[in-house]
């Protein structure tokens, strides 16, 4: 099975398997920094592991890896890839694969597990692994590693219903694992075990169940204290740069009644396309509907404890998802630390497409178990299963082709000391633009003063707009105060956006000194 799922991840993603080590999202700069975020946790782990958060982006702000989700899991997992001497790009594409298809393997065996029936394992497989919000985020690596949620419900599920030490022991690890693949998918995860627990209390709440709540109890210190020293970097920079997403930013990035019928899917792309707005893709799919309708018409969705606390759960990531239209999540979010630096409100509703794809389980078990469908069991769930792989496929994916980090960096990588400043510079709004630059850190790993993640701190937006000003005194000054020995001009860019008498000053201030020139980028010392 875990072949199928693997193949499917191709599939899904086609033409990406077909080039991996040039086929990217780089078009998008939240690739080019998780491509990054892993290739800098490779390189630093051997060297200096406490300094993980330390990266050299931002500088000479600190703890700026906290910027943005560490990703620690999928950086451990390429981390001996990149050792061995393949490129950023490559394994993060690799990673991409494993994770998609993973997941989708990951629930496959759970539900396997909880109906009894291979085929339904498969279908929730194809609908967890494969939904629309998974297809539709490309760019976000960490968006694909969901592959421990499944286990993680299925060691709750023990925990309750036979309570081994190992239960709750499976149960603190995944539970760890699946938080370090994403801050978002922390929330998540805590948000999930606390609602299934709620609704299942009569298993552990009873006087007669106190080891069943010990064991939670001990599986949950256990989890936290996992996970506890990667979230201290990014309570350090909440408390210490003002790392707080405002009501209106996160009421900006909350779902909408239309994101449920957003996918990126080529069979509904002709109903769907105008209510794709960026924000969040969570159409379940017709076939998850249907099936996810059988279980609750069965009513097994409320006599399998199972099944009740996937809908639960899901039914509070689909409100969560409208974020502050939504009663009472603005009180969440002003006073759960959880909360305060979660942006994306509308990503909540990725719960919801959990439940359906375990809803939908169940329900295609059912449909299984119809006896007046002995007969033709097996072609049905064939049947079943390809209309969910049909119904999601978005492939051919667009792509674009990285044609490798400059050459000029190589120079970098073998000068010390080094800081550098790239120019044009950028913040704010188009704070986008450094994401090359961030990618091409990559090659050399020294301190860079521009930077690209989900936050930037007020010092570096005053800093920036000093460095804007670019070849003039103002921005000189500031580049020695910070102690910069070397600069990059990005030719064309730079002209476009300063002008081409700014670009021909830049060779005129005495204090740089051409260095190199190739393939339109200035490498200058600064004395």
């Amino acid at each position: 099975m875990l072949g199928l799922f693997g193949l499917l991840a191709v599939v899904h993603s086609w033409p990406l398997a077909g080039d991996l080590a040039h086929l990217s999202r780089l078009d998008n700069d939240d690739a080019a920094l998780n491509t990054w975020i892993i290739a800098w946790t490779a390189h630093i782990l051997p060297l200096a592991p406490w300094r993980l958060f330390e990266a050299p982006i931002f500088y000479p702000e600190l703890h700026t890896l906290a910027y943005s989700e560490h990703m620690f899991v999928p950086s451990v997992m390429g981390a001996p890839l990149l050792w061995a001497g393949a490129g950023p790009v490559l394994v993060h594409n690799l990673l991409f694969l494993a994770g998609l298809g993973a997941s989708g393997f990951a629930m496959c065996l759970v539900m396997t597990r909880w109906t009894g029936s291979r085929s339904a394992g498969v279908i929730a497989g194809l609908l967890y692994g494969f939904n629309a919000h998974v297809l539709m985020r490309f760019p976000h690596l960490q968006a694909q590693h969901a592959e421990f949620f499944p286990i993680m419900l299925y060691a709750m599920d023990r925990v309750l219903t036979r309570n081994a030490p190992r239960d709750r022991w499976l149960l603190a690890a995944t539970f760890a694992l699946q938080s370090l693949c994403s801050n978002y998918f922390l929330v998540f995860s805590t948000f999930a075990l606390v609602v299934a627990a709620a609704v299942r209390w009569n298993e552990w709440l009873p006087r007669n169940r106190r080891p069943t709540l010990a064991s939670l109890g001990l599986a949950g210190v256990a989890g936290t204290l996992a996970v506890a020293p990667l979230l201290w970097p990014y309570y350090q920079v909440r408390t210490g740069q003002g790392l707080v997403r405002s009501l209106d930013e996160v009421a900006r990035y909350s779902a909408r009644w239309q994101d449920y019928l957003a996918t990126g899917a080529q069979v509904h792309e002709w109903w769907s396309h105008p209510f794709v707005n960026g924000n969040a893709a969570l159409f379940p799919g017709v076939i998850g509907v249907v099936l996810a309708a059988v279980a609750v018409g069965s009513g097994l969705a409320w006599r399998d404890p199972r099944a009740r606390m996937a809908t639960a759960f899901g039914v509070v990531g689909v409100c969560f998802s409208f974020g502050p239209a939504f009663p009472g999540y603005a009180f969440l979010h002003t006073h759960l630390p959880l909360l305060t630096s979660m942006r994306a409100a509308a990503r909540w509703g990725w719960l919801g497409l959990v439940a359906v794809a375990i809803l939908g389980g169940f329900g295609a078990a059912v449909i299984e178990r119809q006896g007046w469908l002995a007969r033709w069991r097996r072609p049905v769930m064939v049947l079943l299963a390809l209309l969910v792989t049909a119904e999601a496929l978005r492939a051919p994916v667009g792509f674009t082709y990285f044609s490798g980090v400059p050459a000029i960096y190589d120079r970098l990588a073998a000068t010390s000391p080094l800081v550098l400043a790239e120019f044009p510079f950028y913040s704010g709004p188009r704070a986008n633009g450094n994401g090359p630059y961030v990618l091409n850190n990559t090659r050399y790993f020294a301190p860079l003063v521009n930077g690209y993640s989900g936050f930037e701190p007020d010092t570096y937006v005053e800093r920036a707009r000093h460095l804007e000003t670019f070849p003039e005194t103002e921005a000189i000054t500031v580049l020695r105060a910070l102690g910069v020995t070397h600069v990059t001009v990005h030719v064309t860019a730079f002209a476009q956006r300063s002008g081409a008498e700014a670009l021909e000053s830049v060779g005129l201030r005495p204090e740089l000194h051409l260095l190199a020139e190739d393939g339109g980028i200035r490498l200058y010392q600064v004395r």
